[in-house]
């Protein structure tokens, strides 16, 4: 009846376009990929395809196993990938998700002392501001989520490790530099500088700007944070970042943190995980170290 087979060739169907490009990638002959499919639509007795010409359209079958595909096939490399480091005496791969941007440098002492540590561990980061960690965590693509927002949802687990403040960051001679804090209504007229991430999960919007009914200037997106504080200390903007990341940049560059509001925001970074994977000694040492990292 069904096997992995199948569902990888409906998932490189899928991506691939056609039979005989995903014949190609699998390594099989496009008759041998056609007859394969043909059985088992006999065996299921009804349609994985209709065909449109030269393309091929998903029946409502189809659209099924295809997503059953894309959740169980890496589920079953991952195993493979697995076993085979059991088999060879190895520990395997730490796969990290970033949803915390600014992250990145913290991320780094980490990595550094853990590598160290387990020389038969290897680190993995996937870096991407669209990034959807909730939902590559399920899907078994990461190990490990770093994200400020964790969603407690069945089968995962969050571990708090460290606490922050989000600040806004301004040029040194900025007229807001020397206030103690700023308030929404003092943004009306900067030019707000963020990662290129959706405002509903921005904090200084989410908690700053939006429950004042406030809206900066202008909004301009920046991928980097190295440029970003660029622009900030050559005064082209205002940016909102981790007091700690703000105050490593203060000490080479000519910027300053600011508290947002009189009671500031805060703020804790987590490390999600599969419930069914926090007893792996690797992925424990990595949550241990990261829980004793120092945090401003």
């Amino acid at each position: 009846m069904l096997e992995r087979i199948h569902l990888a060739i409906i998932q490189e169907v899928e991506q691939q376009g056609s039979l005989t490009a995903a014949a190609d990638v699998l390594c099989v002959t496009q008759s041998a990929l056609s007859h394969s499919m043909k059985k088992l639509e006999g065996q299921l007795g009804t349609d994985i395809w209709l065909r449109e010409g030269r393309s091929l359209r998903l029946t409502q079958a189809g659209q099924y196993l295809l997503a059953v595909a894309n959740r169980v096939l890496p589920q079953l490399d991952l195993a493979e990938d697995r076993l085979k480091q059991f088999a060879q005496g190895e520990r395997g791969t730490l796969r990290i998700g970033m949803e915390c941007h600014p992250c990145y440098q913290w991320l780094l002492k980490i990595v550094s002392p853990y590598l160290a540590a387990w020389p038969d561990v290897d680190v993995d980061v996937k870096q991407k501001f669209q990034f959807g960690g909730i939902g590559a965590l399920y899907g078994y693509e990461i190990d490990l989520l770093v994200t400020p927002d964790p969603l407690f949802k069945p089968g995962l687990h969050f571990e708090p490790v460290f606490d922050y403040e989000q600040v806004l960051v301004v040029s040194s001679d900025h007229a807001l530099a020397s206030h103690k804090h700023v308030n929404p209504k003092d943004l009306m007229s900067e030019v707000l500088i963020t990662y290129p991430v959706a405002v509903d999960r921005l904090d200084v919007y989410t908690q700053f700007l939006l429950p004042a009914g406030i809206s900066p200037h202008r909004h301009k997106t920046i991928e980097t944070t190295d440029i970003m504080m660029q622009m900030v200390a050559s005064g082209r903007g205002v940016a909102a970042l981790p007091r700690w990341l703000a105050l490593e940049y203060a000490e080479r560059m000519a910027v300053t943190p600011v508290k947002l509001g009189s009671k500031g925001i805060a703020k804790q970074i987590y490390l999600g995980a599969r419930e069914s994977e926090l007893h792996t000694d690797y992925l424990q040492a990595f949550i241990a170290l990261a829980r004793g990292s120092v945090a401003i």
